[in-house]
């Protein structure tokens, strides 16, 4: 590298400001390679981290940001399946202590370990490759883990392919981005009917993703459970909460039938009964489990693009390089983002 500085943005303090600063360039150790970063994903859960959640950091400033692209520049020791040049793709993590979030997305140059990489194929965007992998591990996380991390089902991407034929699931929030790809996971699962609640203006791409029936995320509850049960008669046994406000929350828990699981991207709000059980499904890489299903798919994501078995979702690209993730994450908190993913620029930056 020429120079041995770069631009991040920083969360200065608890519940502090966001802030463009210059931040030291990571050295890639053993195993590991620096990327320079030419997407990066917003994520709720970052003004979340910043206004909320802020405890859960320990070392501050900090930076954000796990959904990330862009293109390898320098290899650690030992690195053979990626060289320089390469286009790749991976989720980040918010690293504490000495690491110094070297491994995070909100700045323009980062760190990942080799196992848990993806080279972007050449039918795939920069812009739609960061796009991918938080709201895509998430489904299978929140699917395919054992209780209760996840729900316990048979991996489609492994033995489960199918599975689950003709057998329904509900997933709450099918345009969120991790709503389309629990869309996808649920296909590939073999689930049929596949119910989901969005804005109707999305039904056709949902559609085109895998989902069977799209009802209107606009209804009363007591609607949506009407619309819900003339679709699917018998039992549902399975809800996919993509979105897991309150609301949302409550509204999975009358769909579901007795004995039956749900699955919540945030934490739980509600009470089960009638021996329904919550799950709690986070993916964050530093979990072992998590990361030991990165290593499993990983491998396998550019071919399951290349292929279209997995489809990339829509995005919309900001204006500013990092300095448009503060307008980004106002949307996101306000709501008014709807069927895309946000994405920045880092390189852009001035």
């Amino acid at each position: 590298m020429s120079t041995n500085t770069q631009k991040a943005l920083v969360l200065e303090k608890l519940n502090g400001d966001f802030v463009v600063t210059d931040w030291p360039i990571p050295v890639p150790q053993a195993g590991e390679v620096l990327v320079k970063i030419e997407a990066t994903a917003l994520n709720p859960v970052d003004w979340k981290i910043q206004k909320i959640f802020g405890q859960f950091i320990k070392d501050y400033p900090a930076i954000l940001g796990v959904d990330i692209s862009g293109e390898v520049v320098e290899l650690g020791e030992g690195v053979t399946n990626v060289k320089k040049g390469d286009k790749v793709f991976f989720q980040g993590q918010r690293a504490e202590g000495d690491a110094k979030y070297r491994n995070a997305g909100f700045q323009q140059y980062t760190i990942t370990d080799v196992r848990t990489i993806a080279k972007i194929p050449s039918n795939i965007s920069i812009t739609e490759a960061a796009a991918i992998p938080a709201g895509f591990i998430t489904s299978p996380v929140g699917l395919f883990l054992e209780k209760p991390l996840g729900a316990g089902l048979e991996n489609a991407f492994t033995t489960g392919k199918g599975r689950y034929s003709n057998q329904p699931i509900v997933i709450l929030g099918g345009s969120s981005a991790v709503g389309q790809f629990a869309i996808q996971v649920a296909r590939l699962s073999g689930f049929n009917p596949i119910v989901t609640t969005s804005s109707l203006k999305h039904t056709e791409f949902l559609k085109s993703l895998g989902a069977t029936h799209v009802v209107d995320r606009g209804l009363p509850s007591e609607d949506t459970q009407k619309a819900i049960k003339a679709i699917v008669p018998t039992p549902v046994t399975l809800v996919y909460d993509a979105v897991s406000t309150k609301d949302t929350q409550e509204l999975g828990i009358k769909i579901l039938a007795p004995n039956g699981t749900i699955v919540l991207t945030l934490p739980p709000e509600v009470e089960a009964s009638d021996g329904k059980e919550v799950i709690f499904a986070r993916a964050p890489k530093e979990f072992p489990r998590v990361y030991q299903l990165l290593t499993e798919l990983y491998p396998k994501l550019t071919g399951l693009l290349e292929e279209r078995v997995i489809k990339p979702i829509r995005v919309e690209v900001l204006p500013g390089g990092l300095n448009g993730i503060v307008a980004g994450l106002k949307r996101l908190e306000e709501g008014t983002v709807s069927g895309t993913k946000l994405v920045v620029l880092p390189q852009e930056t001035v």
